[in-house]
């Protein structure tokens, strides 16, 4: 039986739950009413959902859920709201809520959040009893991982965690800079799924105009926009399989609103029909933009961001990466070699270290094209920094010292606004707070003058 918590102060919502949740045999729902019973509950039951409202008196939904989040407490959240808020939904999402469902929600809709709540849950605590140190050894599909190159423990961590979703069906989101490998992991997470032998349809929508990616997405009905025949989109051409698209945030926010009906129940309806179709597919999105930024609130799908929240991974920049760099540039250089003949042999590690100083906004595409550019510009045997272009030099130290006053100036600000409110603590006596900070009367006077 899966025991499902409901907290809704309404009665009439909590008895008709109840009652339908009792009638699929499978649930045993628990009522309560009164919100300020729910820390209580918590601390002698466990739960293998929880529904809950957001407005209710005494505890609202968010500070329940600040509850469950302060007391590390992992059963998923399907907040229940009578509007569709995004701003709420955003921070009952940050608080850990799997899902935010609006108000009346659709019974059998319900079901299958709950059915997916259930095994997001079930993956992500296999997921927390993973070992914290892993290895490539450990990875059951090492074969699909063997294109990413990488040294670092977290990133090997993030494989291992890439791995146990794949082999369940839920949507994955993946957020990463540009250059950070988001194509080559997606891969690899369809390679290490039970759709491995099914297509992989990689779609990038920055590659697509706007006005006819929602026709080349779901297709086309015979007759509309001059289509001969029936056309099949890229959602068809992925059954059985993978579907791939990066660039989330470029889709119309209509086209939206048509993925996130596809990803939650299969269904669709090509351009110029609504006969409903069904596709059995795999969903996983990639994004280099932070979705939840108020600038993206009218343009990107509440309800589709509720949906991706569930399973996000963020893959780290280059410059977050332990080892990673001296890794990626052996491997390009080798590659450049092979590619061009040149006599090169290795690389100075003073090269290493300039570039190391460099945050790499391009990732591992902007290294790449660096190597690849010293690779034919260097006659020697060994790749120097005199064998990068002085574009490539100076764009590099001007970004190092930029980083480096970067750094500096926030370790200032940081120490400044530490001494003022020791001298405020103080009183505004700055004799005493020198003698509680242990420096000199000029180094209080220099911060807070």
């Amino acid at each position: 039986m899966r025991k499902i918590l409901i907290v809704d102060d309404d009665v009439s919502v909590t008895n008709y739950l109840m009652v339908f949740l009792m009638q699929h045999e499978i649930f045993e729902p628990v009522v309560l009413n009164d919100s300020r019973e729910v820390p209580g509950i918590l601390e002698t039951s466990s739960f293998d959902t929880i529904i809950l409202d957001m407005d209710m008196p005494n505890l609202s939904g968010l500070d329940i859920l600040k509850i469950i989040h302060e007391r590390q407490i992992d059963t998923p959240v399907l907040v229940l709201s009578g509007v569709n808020d995004v701003d709420l939904a955003v921070k009952a999402l940050k608080l850990g809520a799997f899902d935010y469902l609006t108000k009346p929600v659709d019974d059998e809709y319900l079901i299958k959040v709950i059915d997916r709540a259930i095994q997001h849950h079930t993956l992500h605590e296999s997921i927390s009893q993973l070992p914290q140190q892993l290895t490539r050894n450990d990875l059951v599909h090492e074969e699909a991982f063997e294109q990413l190159l990488t040294q670092d423990p977290d990133v090997i961590r993030i494989f291992h965690e890439v791995e146990k979703v794949a082999a369940g069906e839920v949507c994955i989101f993946l957020i990463g800079e540009r250059g950070t490998g988001k194509r080559t992991l997606a891969l690899a997470s369809h390679n290490a799924s039970p759709r491995r032998l099914g297509p992989f349809v990689d779609v990038n929508v920055a590659n697509h105009a706007p006005e006819s990616f929602a026709a080349e997405l779901f297709g086309l009905a015979k007759g509309w926009a001059g289509a001969a025949g029936e056309q099949e989109g890229f959602l068809e051409r992925a059954n059985g399989g993978t579907l791939y698209i990066s660039n989330i945030e470029k889709i119309s926010l209509p086209a939206q609103h048509r993925l996130d009906r596809v990803i939650r129940t299969g269904e669709f309806y090509r351009q110029g029909t609504t006969e409903i179709r069904t596709v059995d597919i795999r969903v996983i999105v990639s994004s280099s933009v932070d979705l939840t930024l108020d600038r993206y609130r009218e343009s990107f799908s509440g309800d589709l961001l509720y949906c991706l929240w569930g399973n996000l991974i963020r893959i780290p920049p280059l410059r977050e990466r332990e080892g990673d760099l001296s890794l990626f540039a052996e491997y390009f250089l080798k590659r450049e070699i092979k590619r061009t003949g040149r006599p090169i042999k290795s690389i100075d590690p003073e090269l290493i270290d300039f570039l190391e100083g460099y945050d790499f906004p391009g990732n591992g595409s902007e290294l790449r094209d660096i190597i690849a550019t010293a690779v034919l510009r260097e006659g020697g045997e060994i790749l120097r920094i005199d064998s990068l272009s002085q574009y490539v030099r100076s764009k590099i130290q001007k970004g190092a010292s930029a980083r480096s006053e970067f750094v500096f100036r926030k370790l200032e600000e940081h120490v400044r606004d530490f001494v003022r409110d020791t001298v405020r603590h103080m009183d505004g006596d700055i004799h005493r707070a020198a003698l509680e900070l242990d420096v000199s009367l000029d180094e209080v006077r220099k911060y807070i003058d």
